[in-house]
């Protein structure tokens, strides 16, 4: 049996061009970046083009660029950072973001570092700004404003501009989850205001365990991992040499293919909405779906049956990929907290569909036949 991978936004198959890439430092390539000798020098060499690959593409100074073991470590020191050396006292952020930010926070608060203020959500999933800017103008205490620039469930986009603006005039520091949307949209970091962004190679067919840290010039912040001076004395540890290579590739690919994947992606998600309306009854969608969306990502609600309950289920029996909320959750699944959050519908059950590059039309006439078959 064929597998149908729509699980995209949890992780993507690694490029073959991007394994090219990574080889050599896999095998001959073995050398110590901090090491003296020309094997050491070869794989410094290698990291720093690299970064400097990285910060061309997304507009910024190759100083500002920090290589990660992905988007939670990125999010993470980020965070913590704003919070130990930045002074921020008080974090506003939302309800629906990543759980590597919302644990952080709620770690933060119960130790008593700082306190939180959740931004009210409107129907659609978008955060409402008003509350923001209310929150933003009573805050009495140095702000960390940390909100997802996409949604990884339902793919709703946020005005970082906006909101940065925004976190400007009250003098916040902004924090952006991007690991949804680097290597997926284009970013001219020299003109968005603010101050840290993640990524993390995995989720545009590059390494997993490869992220990346964005720290705006002006700010100055603490390691969150001590040791060797790796990283500009900012992130200690041997660096993860053919991650980082095959990161840049993969964002490098990315970046040059982006108008004709993009528009490509976006004709499936459109086409597997309208096969959906068509063939299943009373199926709705979750987040701003036609709105500020992420192209790759579809979440669908189902009405709930017996049959509807089983269907992640029964997707993959038949080898279909797809997730029930977010994948980091899956297992143990206590639903989404995402969903819950905008749909608190109990009569409906959320399945998120999220495609990339590799993916087929004939797939989604696969996956809505086998739709219609479960429900």
């Amino acid at each position: 049996m064929e597998r149908i991978y729509f699980d995209n936004a949890a992780t993507t198959a690694l490029d073959p061009e991007v394994l090219d890439a990574m080889m050599p430092y896999l095998t001959e390539k073995f050398g110590n970046p901090s090491s003296i000798y020309s094997y050491g020098r070869e794989a410094r060499l290698a990291i720093e083009t690299s970064r400097k690959t990285v910060a061309r593409l997304l507009n910024a100074h190759p100083a500002e660029i920090f290589f990660t073991s992905g988007g939670t470590e990125s999010s993470n020191t980020a965070i913590s950072a704003a919070v130990h050396d930045l002074g921020c006292r008080h974090i506003i952020t939302s309800a629906i973001e990543h759980h590597a930010t919302l644990h952080t926070v709620e770690d933060l608060h119960a130790r008593g570092h700082a306190s939180v203020s959740y931004v009210r959500l409107l129907p659609d999933g978008h955060i409402d700004p008003e509350n923001l800017e209310e929150l933003l103008s009573r805050s009495e205490e140095k702000t960390l404003v940390t909100l997802l620039h996409a949604n990884n469930e339902i793919g709703n986009i946020l005005d970082i501009q906006a909101v940065g603006e925004l976190c400007k005039m009250y003098g916040a520091i902004f924090h952006s989850d991007t690991v949804q949307t680097v290597g997926h949209f284009p970013f001219d970091l020299r003109n968005t205001p603010v101050h840290f962004i993640t990524g993390a190679g995995h989720k545009f067919h590059g390494p997993k365990g490869a992220g990346l840290l964005y720290i705006n010039e002006n700010v100055r912040i603490k390691p969150l991992i001590h040791g060797g001076s790796q990283e500009r004395n900012m992130r200690a540890g041997t660096e993860n040499l053919y991650g980082i290579v095959g990161f840049a590739k993969a964002l490098e690919m990315a970046t040059a293919n982006f108008e004709k994947d993009s528009s490509f992606i976006k004709g499936l998600k459109m086409y597997m909405m309208e096969q959906l309306k068509k063939y299943i009854r009373g199926v709705s969608f979750n987040g701003d779906v036609l709105g500020r969306s992420l192209y790759t990502v579809l979440n669908v609600s189902f009405p709930k049956t017996e049959k509807s309950e089983m269907v992640l289920f029964n997707l993959d029996i038949n080898g279909i990929c797809a997730s029930g909320g977010s994948a980091c959750t899956s297992g143990a699944d206590q639903g989404s907290h995402v969903i819950r959050a905008i749909n608190n519908n109990p009569n409906q059950i959320a399945v998120r569909f999220s495609f990339c590059k590799k993916n087929t039309r004939e797939e989604v006439d696969r996956v809505v036949a086998k739709l219609k078959e479960i429900l």
